[in-house]
Formats: C-alpha cells, sequence, structure tokens
C-alpha cells in the first residue's frame, strides 16, 4: 500500500462509467475516499452498501467518494456491478497502470486523501459503515 508519508497521491486519471473524464488533481480541494474495487469481489459487494450510506452521511462539499473499478473484463461488468449495487459516486475504469501506481494488491482497497491529496489514512479489506465514516472523519 501507499505510504501515509507520501507528499501527495498519485495521479488518477482515468474515463467514468458514465464516458466522462475524471483528474484527481482538477476540482475544488477537498478531502477524497478512493475505493477500489473488482466487479468479481465479494468483499467489496459487501461494502458497497456501506460506501453508499457513507455517501449519505457526508456532503459532496465535506468528502468526495471516487470508486475505481479494476481487474475487470467488461464494462458491461462493472456497469452491473454499479447497478446492482446502486453506487452513487463516480465509477472509473482504472487499469494495471492505475492498480500498480496505487500499489492495490488486494480487494477492496481504501485511501483516504487529505484536501492537498496526501494519503492521510488506507486499508484492504471489507469495512463497516462506521470504520469508513472513523477513516474519513476529521480529514482537511
Amino acid at each position: 500500500m501507499l505510504s501515509t508519508d507520501r507528499p501527495v497521491a498519485p495521479e488518477l486519471v482515468a474515463a467514468t462509467l458514465a464516458g466522462d473524464a475524471f483528474d484527481l488533481g482538477e476540482g475544488a480541494a477537498r478531502p477524497t475516499l478512493v475505493y477500489f474495487f473488482a466487479p468479481w469481489c465479494h468483499y467489496c459487494a459487501f461494502s458497497s452498501d456501506n460506501l453508499n450510506r457513507l455517501r449519505q452521511w457526508r456532503d459532496e462539499d465535506d468528502l468526495r467518494i471516487i470508486t475505481v473499478a479494476l481487474d475487470w473484463k467488461s464494462v458491461a461488468e462493472v456497469r452491473d456491478y454499479a447497478e446492482k449495487h446502486e453506487l452513487t459516486m463516480p465509477v472509473l475504469l482504472g487499469d494495471t497502470a492505475i492498480a500498480q501506481d496505487w500499489r492495490v494488491y488486494g480487494f477492496p482497497t481504501y485511501y483516504v486523501l487529505d484536501s492537498n491529496n496526501r494519503v492521510v489514512r488506507r486499508d484492504i479489506g471489507y469495512s463497516t459503515q462506521l470504520g469508513l465514516l472513523w477513516r474519513s472523519w476529521a480529514v482537511d
């Protein structure tokens, strides 16, 4: 996993499932939760509802939540996952270069970034709603 003493998180530029371009470095500076998942991952499926609840608890202006699909075979597979789990946040179509840059070796992997895109918290594996809330709380 990425270190928390790193000056800034790696670049994250990818197409979204909706067909838009996304660049982590663009937009208003605010804390961000980056959630890496694989459509076939059962732990990721269990975590998806927790992400949706976190979105309800934390306003978009306070916390940006980005999901990144990795290890997928088709866009349809990612779309089916996003629809099944009713993901309410952007879904990026990641690739092996993004996985390597962000050191994602298991699913799900979470990174919490501060408003300067520095990694302040990180984890791998299933996280409860309260775990996600705690990890994303008090980040400037």
